[in-house]
């Protein structure tokens, strides 16, 4: 029987993650972090806060994202934690909500492209129609890059865009092309 030696790969394709720098600011991929959404169950909200506390899992409110979480819709949430600690983030998570929420596992659905240094609204106006301007850290919200639903983040240290990893490639070339065309 023939062995397989199977390696996993970054969502670019690479061994490990990439990391581009133009001008002033970073374009990092970031695979550190393990995904999985969870949507509460019809009539299990009370439910849902109290296993959440249980976990000090913060679900934020509409149009936010807590460090270890981001809104996605009514009831719903993308959780995030250290994949070097949670690889199985969906063996940690339902023990605790049991049946009160579906949850499913993301981390391989999605390249995480983080984004730091100064004025990063001037790139990003032009690769999307948010107020990023206007975003504080703790905000975030869904939006259209390349014709890719997105979500943008902004975090203390800039900002934090997820998009689908089948697409991995292009939006880290309109990311990265953006750059080029402000610094």
């Amino acid at each position: 029987m023939p062995e397989h030696r199977l390696k996993p790969l970054a969502p670019l394709g690479q061994a490990t993650p990439q990391s581009v720098t133009i001008g002033p600011v970073t374009i990092a991929e970031n695979t550190g972090v393990a995904l999985a959404s969870l949507a509460t169950r019809r009539g299990r909200g009370p439910d849902v806060d109290r296993a959440a506390a249980t976990l000090t899992l913060t679900l934020p409110a509409p149009g936010h994202a807590s460090e270890n979480a981001m809104w996605l819709a009514p009831d719903q949430w993308m959780i995030e934690a250290p994949y070097a600690t949670r690889e199985d983030i969906v063996a940690y998570l339902k023990p605790a909500f049991g049946d009160a929420a579906s949850i499913t596992e993301q981390t391989d659905a999605w390249v995480r492209f983080d984004l730091s240094g100064p004025d990063l609204p001037a790139m990003l106006e032009i690769l999307c129609n948010l107020d990023t301007r206007a975003m504080r850290p703790g905000h975030a919200t869904r939006t259209v890059i390349e014709h890719l639903g997105c979500y943008v983040t902004c975090t203390a240290a800039g900002f934090t865009i997820l998009g689908p990893r089948s697409s991995a490639k292009a939006l880290h070339h309109a990311l990265i092309t953006a750059a080029k065309s402000v610094y």
